[in-house]
C-alpha cells in the first residue's frame, strides 16, 4: 500500500507566481467557472495591493493550490483567490490552504470574512463544514462574461 502524497503548504513567494498561473489556468479550463472572468493579467490578479499574506500548496514541488488573506478597505480581512488544480482536488488541499490562512489570522486575532459565488457548491460546502457562517447574499459588483449578474454569498468565521 502506498502512502498518498500530502501537500506542502507554505507562504507564497514571487517565484511561485508562474506555477500559480498554471494551476489557475487549469482550474479555469476545467469548467468550474473560476475565476468567473479570466484576468487580463493573471499575475496582477494574484498580487492585489491589499495582500497581507499568501500561501501555496505544493505536491512534488509543483504548485497545485493557492490562497490569499487580504485586508480589503471596507471589507476587513478576506480569504481570497482560493483554488486547487483539478489534478489535486479531493486530496484535502483546499482545506489545508484554508487552515493555514485561518491559523495565521487567528494568531493575530483578525476577524475573517469571505465571498463566494453562489454556484460554487464545493467551495460553499468546504466553508460551511469548517465553521463559516453565511451572513448575506447579494449581487456582486462585477458581472459574468455575458454581462449577467453574479450572486455572491458572504461568510464570516465563527470564533
Amino acid at each position: 500500500m502506498t502512502t498518498p502524497h500530502l501537500p506542502v503548504i507554505r507562504p507564497r513567494d514571487l517565484a511561485d507566481l508562474p506555477g500559480c498561473v498554471t494551476a489557475l489556468a487549469a482550474v479555469h479550463a476545467s469548467g468550474t467557472g473560476y475565476p468567473t472572468r479570466w484576468p487580463a493579467d493573471p499575475i496582477a490578479w494574484l498580487t492585489p495591493g491589499d495582500v497581507e499574506q499568501g500561501w501555496v500548496a505544493l505536491l512534488d514541488d509543483m504548485v497545485v493550490g493557492h490562497v490569499l488573506l487580504r485586508d480589503t478597505p471596507g471589507h476587513g480581512h478576506n480569504i481570497s483567490r482560493l483554488f486547487v488544480s483539478p489534478a489535486a482536488q479531493g486530496a484535502g488541499v483546499a482545506s489545508a490552504l484554508l487552515g493555514a490562512a485561518v491559523d495565521w489570522a487567528r494568531a493575530r486575532e483578525l476577524p475573517l470574512m469571505l465571498e463566494v459565488t453562489a454556484h460554487a457548491a464545493a467551495a460553499i460546502a468546504l466553508y460551511e463544514r469548517t465553521g463559516w457562517r453565511r451572513t448575506g447574499t447579494s449581487a456582486a459588483a462585477w458581472t459574468a462574461p455575458d454581462g449577467s449578474p453574479v450572486t455572491v454569498h458572504r461568510y464570516v468565521l465563527e470564533a
